[in-house]
């Protein structure tokens, strides 16, 4: 590496009685020295710190490009950590970086955990429910919050969200003198005077896990009655073959369903909907099963919305299917249900032309009839997959 000017220094709660000799002479060399005001007085930087601007901005120390500059950091910079928009910000060679232990790995050390079997998560500006996807019985988590106040807010969420059997460590200042370490069940509880910085080892108990595929029962979505059935939504989410970071566009979307799933499989969705009111139930379940991160709403006309949308690398329409958006559809894997006649024939002569596989889906459920049980046939639906 070529002289780095800048040198990006994981700071401790232990100060500079934490830091390992490199770090000490990096910091000795520095000119200028940014970091939040904690930070700055842990290493007793004196008139040479410069606090961070408020909202968090990089241009005043981008200014100082070419002069010896250091920048305090919480622990390992590249988790969770100011390390990675300093690093884009910057080309190869300008940059050092100086890593302590962060909180996770305190964390797990202080609680006896395999790191590489414990969720950590950064939920200092997150809603809880990015937690959602990742709940389940005896699940272990480490999760950084942002204050006192998301303690407590964390455990109510969880109580309301049936979890309230969980336990959870709250763990102030880890790894400096003032290190404390507490124990409480989210239910109930009732821990007052906690101090940042803080995190929560968290062992979920006592409610329902998602399932692990798609398909899930549609009495857990936001919806008007304008919903992909878990049944065929499985079927077309197998159809889809969702891949992580992938990008899928959701056109006609209803409630989301297929959007929600296809991001709980790791990918990410564009979901166009005409109804406004459909698609604040589409935000609304996004939210709810913690990928509104994640999944993006467009109100428009599928038509409209097409040059504003990212590439994608699937396409499903559930709605509002036809021949002029099929020609203006860029190259994607495409999956297409019909339930009307008109449009299950526009997918033949499409078969016809284009290949790709078109099959029929007819299923039934065994329902009351009189004292007996009889099938009762659902809507067939017509489904057409084209690869590219």
């Amino acid at each position: 590496m070529a002289d780095p000017w800048l040198s990006v220094i994981g700071l401790g709660e232990d100060g500079l009685s934490g830091l390992p000799g490199a770090s000490l002479q990096a910091l000795a060399r520095a000119e200028l020295v940014f970091g939040a005001p904690r930070h700055l007085e842990l290493a007793g930087v004196g008139d040479r710190g410069r606090t961070w601007p408020v909202p968090f901005d990089l241009a005043p120390l981008l200014a100082m490009r070419g002069r010896p500059v250091a920048a305090l950091v919480s622990g390992d910079p590249f988790w969770h950590g100011a390390g990675s928009p300093i690093a884009e910000a910057l080309r190869p060679g300008e940059w050092a970086a100086y890593p302590v232990p962060g909180t996770f790995s305190l964390a797990a050390a202080r609680m006896g955990w395999r790191i590489e079997a414990t969720l950590c998560l950064g939920l200092h500006a997150a809603p809880f429910t990015r937690l959602r996807p990742h709940l389940r019985q005896g699940l272990q988590a480490i999760l950084l919050l942002r204050d006192a106040a998301a303690v407590r807010d964390l455990a109510a969420w969880l109580d309301g969200a049936d979890w309230g059997r969980s336990t959870m460590t709250v763990m102030e200042r880890l790894g400096g003198p003032l290190e404390r370490l507490r124990n409480a069940q989210a239910h109930g509880f009732t821990l007052e005077g906690i101090a940042a910085p803080v995190a929560v080892s968290l062992v979920a108990l006592g409610g329902d896990a998602l399932a692990a595929v798609p398909g899930r029962d549609e009495n857990l979505f936001h919806h008007d009655g304008q919903i992909t059935k878990s049944l065929i939504r499985a079927m077309t989410l197998a159809a889809l073959a969702p891949h992580a970071g992938q990008m899928l566009w959701d056109l006609g979307a209803g409630s989301g369903s297929v959007s929600v799933e296809w991001a709980l499989a790791g990918g990410r969705a564009a979901a166009v909907e005409l109804c406004e009111d459909r698609a604040a139930n589409i935000r609304a379940n996004a939210l709810q099963f913690g990928v509104d991160d994640r999944l993006a709403v467009t109100v428009a006309a599928s038509l409209d919305a097409l040059s504003s949308l990212p590439r994608p690398d699937a396409i499903f329409v559930g709605g509002g299917f036809s021949a002029d958006l099929f020609a203006r559809l860029p190259p994607a894997r495409l999956v297409v249900n019909a339930v009307t006649l008109e449009t299950s024939a526009l997918l033949e002569r499409l078969h016809a032309a284009h290949g790709g596989t078109l099959m029929r889906i007819d299923i039934a459920r065994a329902e009351p009839l009189g004292r007996s049980q009889a099938w009762a046939p659902q809507r067939p639906l017509v489904q057409w997959v084209r690869a590219t």
